[in-house]
């Protein structure tokens, strides 16, 4: 059996989860179950803490798992990146007092930075020849500098309302950016054949979530300009119909264009425009 490690909380679980079930897995059916055997799909389920993931995956005991790039990055594991999931979006920058001088990458050097994320952070410094005082913290990390532990803080960022609230401001360019996934262990082979399998999978649905299915009737004449509205994933499907002036277009295009190709296949001639939503078991 494959052995995948998903997280058990916090903002990637259920997202993750989501994504495994669409792909045709089956889940856990408490919150307290850790284990689940998949005999029908040849998996194992491990639901474990985020923060261990890429530790387990790094180690070999476990195959795969989901979890965030910058988890992975402070890891300190052998784990190997293999495919971006599409969901987790966040990014790592440095943050430092409004009054303070700090406003380059140069200025950190000799400073103390807080952070959750202490490896990325040493790694990042020491790659472009800065020497700081990493200190390690579990969480609120925003509130080191106002208790005198730190003179800036490396940590994730959304809105930076948090970071505002603290009197901080971002500087510089951001240290990373982070998204959920898929890891697996470097005693995995990249083309073992399960791994093959859960990838496709996996992919079918990011097709799916990302692009529609879109069926158009355009004149023959106007082919080539509704093609070219149109290019989609893959080269669209060109059928004949009864009216031999007229061909139907069937082309798969990404979700968040569609309005805007609509209007322009309209201006080009298109009729019975249709839109219609991608299953993962189709892809």
């Amino acid at each position: 059996m494959l052995r995948i490690a998903v997280p058990n909380k916090g903002m990637l679980s259920e997202p993750a989860w989501n994504m495994l079930s669409e792909a045709g897995y089956r889940l856990r059916s408490n919150p307290r179950q850790l284990i689940v055997e998949d005999h029908d799909n040849d998996i194992e389920l491990f639901y474990l803490r985020p923060l261990d993931i890429a530790v387990y995956v790094g180690r070999g005991t476990i195959d795969v798992g989901i979890t965030g790039r910058d988890l992975l990055l402070n890891s300190d594991t052998q784990a190997v990146e293999h495919l971006p999931l599409g969901f987790g979006a966040s990014t790592f920058r440095f943050a430092a007092p409004n009054e303070s001088s700090i406003s380059t990458l140069e200025d950190i050097d000799g400073k103390r930075v807080a952070s959750s994320y202490d490896k990325l952070v040493g790694d990042y410094l020491h790659e472009r020849g800065i020497e700081a005082d990493i200190i390690h913290l579990d969480g609120a990390v925003e509130s080191s500098v106002q208790l005198g532990v730190a003179d800036l803080i490396a940590d994730v960022v959304s809105t930076g309302t948090t970071l505002r609230n603290a009197g901080l401001r971002i500087f510089e360019e951001p240290i990373l950016h982070s998204e959920a996934v898929l890891i697996r262990s470097p005693r995995l082979e990249e083309n073992d054949e399960r791994l093959t399998v859960l990838q496709r999978r996996l992919q079918g649905v990011l097709t799916a979530q990302r692009y529609v299915l879109m069926d158009y009737d355009i004149p023959v004449s106007k082919v080539a300009a509704a093609v070219d509205v149109t290019p989609g994933f893959e080269s669209p499907t060109i059928s004949p119909l009864h009216d031999k002036q007229w061909a139907a277009v069937r082309v798969m295009v990404p979700r968040e264009k569609v309005n805007n190709l609509m209007d322009r296949l309209y201006d080009v001639g298109a009729r019975g425009i249709i839109v219609t939503a991608l299953q993962a078991s189709r892809i």
